[in-house]
This record gives C-alpha cells, sequence and structure tokens, in this order.
C-alpha cells in the first residue's frame, strides 16, 4: 500500500459526517451581546504535555481570548490519568473547573457522579448549526439524560506507525507495509532476526485509556460490553481470543513486554519497527524521526483474522461543563464553539496531531487540503474514521474504576507479565461485576 493522498478524503468520510456549518473562510469572532468581563477555568490534560500537545492546547487558549477580550481562560494543567479525580476533587472543594477536557474512558463515571451541566441547552438556538458538521455518532457519546453534556474535542484512531527507513534497512518493502496480523508477525520477525524489536500494540498505558483494548476486542468479534450496555463482555472467547493473539506476539519474542511510554521510547530511537497507538503522537514521533534522520510513515489498523475488517473505536476526549452561573456557562460555551470551530481544528491537526473533525476541511485549500497533500501521516486514520465503531463504557457510577481494574489487573499482567489468558479475564469480569451497580 502507497502513501499516496487519497484525493477524495472528504467525501468518503461524507457518509459519516454532517458536511454543513464549515464555511470556506476563517470565522470572525463573535460580538458578544454582553461584553462584562468574566473568568473560565480550562482543565486539560493536553496542556499539561511537554511538547506540541501543550504548546498547541495554550495557543488554542490564547487565540480565543485574542478574539474573547472580555473572556480570561486559566488552564489547569492535569494528566489524563489524573483528570477524573481531580475534577471530582475540585468540585468537591467548591472549585471545580468550568470546562473540562475528559478522557473518553472516563466520560461515563464522569456523567453519573459529577454535576455535569447540559452544553446543548446552554447553547440554545446556536446548538444545531455549531455542531451540524461534526461527527454524529461520537457527537451523541455525550447525550445524557435527553441532551448533550459532551462535545468531541480530541479524537483519533489507532494508526500503525513504522520505521519506513529501518524497514529498508532490513529488507523489507516500505512502500507496502502489513495490513494483516499474519503480515505483522511476518516483519516483525525479519527485524527481530535483524537484531530490533518488532512491533508494540499500545494496550498498556500510564493514562488507562482502552480505546486499543476496545477496538482489539471489536476487531475479533468481541464487545466490551453485552446486554445493551447492562453487563460487561472482557471474558468472552472472542475477548480471549483477541489478548491471546497479541500474548502470543510478546511469548514469540515479536513484541516486548513493556508499557506504551517504554515502547514509544524504543520506536523513537530506531529501534522498534512498528508502533501502533494514536495519531495524537504523530507530532511528536515526526520530529523524533526527523532529528535522528529516519524517515516515519502510517498505515492502517491491521486484520487481527483475515478477512474481518477491523472494527476501529476512537481514542480521545470530550469537552464537558460544569459551569452553573449562566454568565460563565455562556462563556464556557464560547470556548467550546471555538475549541471545535475549523479555525481551531487547524491548530489542533497541525500542531497536536489530532483528527479534522469537520469532513469538509480535508480537501479545501482554504482549510487543510494543502497540507493533507503534504503531510500523509493523518491519511490512514481519517480513512478509517468512517466506520468508527461508537465508545462503550463499563456500565454504572464505577465505570472509569473498572476501567482501571480491567487494565491493571487483566490487559498488563496478559500483556507485560505473561498472565494466563483466560483465567485473569474470567476472573476480572467477575470482580468487576461484582463492583458494579
Amino acid at each position: 500500500m502507497s502513501f499516496r493522498r487519497t484525493a477524495t478524503i472528504a467525501l468518503a468520510l461524507a457518509t459519516g459526517f454532517t458536511l454543513a456549518a464549515c464555511s470556506s473562510t476563517a470565522p470572525a469572532a463573535d460580538t458578544p451581546a454582553d461584553d462584562t468581563p468574566v473568568t473560565i477555568t480550562f482543565a486539560s490534560y493536553n496542556l499539561g504535555t511537554e511538547g506540541a500537545a501543550g504548546a498547541g492546547t495554550q495557543e488554542l487558549i490564547d487565540l480565543f481570548m485574542q478574539q474573547h477580550p472580555h473572556i480570561t481562560v486559566e488552564g489547569r494543567a492535569i494528566p489524563n490519568a489524573e483528570i477524573l479525580t481531580r475534577t471530582r476533587t475540585d468540585v468537591a472543594a467548591g472549585n471545580g473547573p468550568d470546562v473540562v477536557q475528559m478522557g473518553y474512558s472516563k466520560v461515563g463515571e464522569a456523567l453519573t457522579t459529577l454535576p455535569m451541566q447540559s452544553i446543548e441547552e446552554a447553547a440554545g438556538d446556536e446548538w444545531a448549526e455549531a455542531t451540524a458538521g461534526l461527527p454524529q455518532g461520537i457527537l451523541g457519546t455525550g447525550d445524557w439524560e435527553g441532551t448533550n453534556h459532551g462535545v468531541p474535542y480530541t479524537i483519533s484512531t489507532p494508526t500503525l506507525f513504522y520505521n519506513a527507513t529501518l524497514f529498508e534497512e532490513v529488507g523489507l518493502d516500505a512502500d507496502t507495509p502489513p495490513e494483516t496480523l499474519k503480515e505483522i508477525r511476518d516483519a516483525a520477525q525479519v527485524l527481530v532476526d535483524a537484531g530490533h524489536h518488532g512491533v508494540h500494540f499500545g494496550l498498556v498505558a500510564e493514562s488507562k485509556a482502552d480505546f486499543m483494548a476496545q477496538s482489539v476486542l471489536n476487531s475479533v468479534g468481541g464487545s466490551l460490553t453485552t446486554d445493551g450496555g447492562k453487563d460487561i463482555g472482557i471474558d468472552s472467547d472472542e475477548a480471549k481470543e483477541g489478548f491471546a493473539l497479541l500474548q502470543d506476539l510478546v511469548s514469540d519474542g515479536l513484541m516486548p513486554a513493556v508499557k506504551t511510554e517504554d515502547a514509544m521510547a524504543a520506536f523513537t530511537q530506531g529501534d522498534l519497527g512498528m508502533f501502533v497507538n494514536t495519531t495524537a503522537y504523530s507530532s511528536s514521533l515526526l520530529k523524533a524521526a526527523d532529528s535522528a534522520g529516519w524517515e516515519i510513515r502510517t498505515a492502517g489498523f491491521p486484520e487481527l483474522i483475515e478477512g474481518k475488517k477491523p472494527k476501529l473505536t476512537h481514542s480521545g476526549a470530550a469537552l464537558m461543563m460544569l459551569a452553573e452561573d449562566e454568565a460563565q456557562q455562556q462563556a464556557a460555551w464560547e470556548f467550546i464553539k471555538f475549541m471545535t470551530s475549523p479555525e481551531a481544528y487547524m491548530i489542533i491537526t497541525q500542531k497536536i496531531g489530532y483528527l479534522p473533525l469537520r469532513a469538509d476541511m480535508v480537501d479545501d485549500p482554504k482549510w487543510l487540503g494543502d497540507y493533507f497533500t503534504e503531510n500523509t501521516m493523518l491519511v490512514p486514520a481519517l480513512e478509517q474514521l468512517n466506520d468508527v465503531e461508537p465508545y462503550q463504557f463499563f456500565p454504572g457510577k464505577r465505570s472509569n474504576q473498572a476501567t482501571v481494574t480491567y487494565h491493571d489487573e487483566a490487559v498488563e499482567p496478559i500483556l507485560v507479565q505473561g498472565a494466563d489468558v483466560d483465567a485473569t479475564l474470567d476472573r476480572v469480569a467477575g470482580k468487576i461485576r461484582a463492583e458494579l451497580p
């Protein structure tokens, strides 16, 4: 598969997106009906990240305040793993943020345990037009009690990054990256035989986000939840098969038994040939590759079972609102509207590495058309976004704790410590069911 640019990406995405509410020129700043000064707080895990994600998020905040001089945005940098617990602590202390970037693995519990406000109600008549160009399936993930409480913000799909220079050095065809798990195994074996690490699927990360694990389960015919979301499916035969496939990579020496952060370090150092994870890493990975003098390329998520098309869910976060004061709610809505606007996605895509969620930006030279002509790294992820599966939450008020338990007591032991797949998933599924209401 070559890395030509697909000239009709926007058309391909159009079946999943509504192509409205995105003009071909940069939007002008709104003229506020009331320019009384107001301050809002924004809790963000990207803001606290070193490099492109942190700098890009601060640029977004600064640009918003330039366009809305009566609104001051105070940023709170909070690690992704702590964003829910810190928000809960701050709310209890009477100092909750007005807007929060909430990772999707935590959205379910946030909706059931925090005083999240309806963004749709705060937006009023502006809601339909402002959100029409966003992917409606992902937007619907934030629906709660009849209205929307979470607008999709920073979104990606799992992507195969690979070291094209290393491929060529060991005799692999860099223009034809692996498309199936068998091809991944074959390429990894060549890399290992040449003294390098083969591949790493990033299911074990400090953030404990489970979009990768969900994507694996979906792609082998399983599902995180069953019975309309009332039960869990992590101990199904399909789930066990999916984890066994990945554990076999580890036991065969083709995938290092390490966490995502260690695997990414090996990849940036040129010691790992293939790295499967979110495109949120694309800017930092590209910078590292350029600095080290090797070429990085991307491809789609591979078929885990040949002939069965991958069914991926998305990584990333929603913007959620906690502001209760009317003036702060209106300021928070202006901020959320801006942060999901075409102008914002120019920065989010080019400088941070998430996907542009307004499809008609992709081919328009006034927006991202020229960018995607020259930069192909995000193209495979864009092409996958059309078929993305809804993100699933464990049921109940302890949804995030269930995710942490699943990650720490099942996913990590299986892929890092070599724990028995069947017994581990059976035990952890039983524990989670006992803890759920």
